[in-house]
């Protein structure tokens, strides 16, 4: 999806994130899982705006990023400049990836991976993954829980108003199972006039159950290492909203004669 104007909004709206935690949960898991030093190679899935590309390499990862959108690619570049590090940023489809290379560790944060509509979208998608990690390589991602969906979007009304931009954000059901569409309308100001540009936007997100996704993963070929929620440690309760995966990419056999 294009996220047209609301990509230069999204640092503004998400700059309370905990980007930090997602950095530590990566770095920390590379050493459990793998005992990773140097530099590892990370690739940053629906990287967005860049804003945990940048964490990543200035945390000693050597970091590519790739993401859908072209506005969002624009900021990414952009800020890594201002930041002085050099990460390379790809428009390209996670469902589709092509000459990326291999990796040791990728990412898809920020419940990104709920963009995707099918269920042929995601399973392409860790296809796409598996496929572009080294052997042992990890895989990281965060999914909104079947719970979070339905008890904390679907017909609920969020609203900011501060001067410089303010929205009005609405999440009614989906027609898939386990879907929620949100229509936001943003208020920014134009300084130059004194007056707001009203801004609509259209979301999709569609998640699924803890066990939908570790078959998934153990069918393309992952081990599946961890599955936790809202970056503590232990398996997820009825009331966590952000659940995390972490798989291994199993080393192939060699066969012999």
């Amino acid at each position: 999806m294009s996220y047209q104007q609301f990509a230069y909004l999204y640092d503004e709206l998400m700059k309370h994130a905990p980007y930090d935690l997602w950095v530590t949960f990566v770095k920390e898991r590379l050493v459990k899982y793998n005992g990773a030093v140097g530099t590892p190679r990370l690739l940053d899935l629906a990287c967005g705006t860049g804003e945990l590309s940048i964490r990543f390499s200035k945390a000693g990862f050597q970091v590519t990023g790739v993401d859908l959108s072209e506005d969002m690619l624009a900021v990414a570049q952009a800020k890594a400049e201002d930041f002085g590090v050099r990460i390379p940023f790809f428009q390209q489809n996670m469902a589709d990836l092509e000459g990326q290379g291999q990796f040791d560790a990728i990412v898809i944060f920020c419940d990104s991976l709920n963009y995707l509509e099918t269920e042929e979208e995601v399973v392409a998608t860790f296809s796409e993954v598996i496929e572009h990690l080294n052997d042992d390589g990890l895989f990281f991602f965060d999914v909104h829980s079947v719970s979070k969906l339905a008890e904390g979007f679907i017909n609920q009304t969020f609203a900011i108003c501060e001067e410089q931009v303010s929205y009005i954000w609405n999440s009614f059901p989906g027609e898939l199972p386990n879907s929620v569409e949100h229509e936001l309308s943003f208020f920014v100001l134009d300084e130059r006039t004194g007056k707001y540009d009203r801004i609509d936007e259209l979301h999709f997100q569609r998640t699924y159950s803890v066990e939908q996704y570790s078959s998934w993963l153990t069918e393309i070929g992952f081990e599946l290492l961890e599955v936790c929620a809202d970056f503590e440690d232990g398996e997820p309760q009825t009331h966590s909203e952000r659940i995390f995966f972490v798989a291994r990419k199993k080393k192939r056999s060699t066969p012999t004669n």
